[in-house]
């Protein structure tokens, strides 16, 4: 059996395409899943399966417009391995995430979509906004004291950020720390 995490795009956000993490731990385990545990209700899940990741994301994508009422068209599901995860979690910025009274942290994982691809949508605020590329993620910081004038909002929209789902630094760590469990 293999360890993932599953990042659900489009679901439990602004109160539109609510989707209980309850039910959606049984629909995965109707789907063979084993040990699955959901993680905050913004569709975060860590399972374990025999399936490959690229199988299993397009398993789930199928799944949930037939089990929810959901607008399919904003959902996207991308499945990460441990080592996937850990080389997110290594690879950040020297000094991302360290200072979180200071500034909001946020890995902006990509699906199906280059980093360069990603990056033409960002416009950072001099002095507010930070941005980095990754592997398959941009990492985006933002001074916490001048966020209302940051200009990460603006990549909603885009045709880009449809192949975009943002995590704080904090619940990406976490999801490691899980996933390591």
């Amino acid at each position: 059996m293999k360890s993932y995490v599953v990042l659900l795009r489009g679901i439990n956000v602004g109160g539109k395409n609510k989707v209980s993490m309850a039910e959606l731990k049984l629909q995965l385990e109707q789907l063979g899943c084993a040990n699955v545990r959901t993680y905050i209700n913004s569709g975060n899940v860590l399972l374990q399966t025999k399936r490959g990741a690229n199988e299993l994301a397009k398993q789930i994508e199928q799944m949930l417009p037939q089990k929810f009422t959901l607008d399919s068209s904003i959902i996207k599901v991308l499945v990460l391995n441990i080592g996937e995860l850990r080389a997110i979690v290594d690879g950040k910025p020297k000094g991302f995430g360290e200072q979180p009274d200071k500034y909001h942290s946020d890995v902006i994982f990509l699906i199906g979509i280059s980093t360069n691809q990603a990056m033409k949508v960002f416009d950072p605020r001099d002095g507010v906004d930070v941005i980095w590329p990754g592997k398959s993620v941009i990492y985006s910081q933002r001074l916490s004291a001048e966020r209302t004038k940051s200009r990460l909002s603006k990549i909603i929209g885009t045709e880009a950020y449809k192949s975009m789902t943002i995590r704080s630094w904090n619940t990406t760590i976490k999801l490691l720390r899980l996933l390591n469990d």
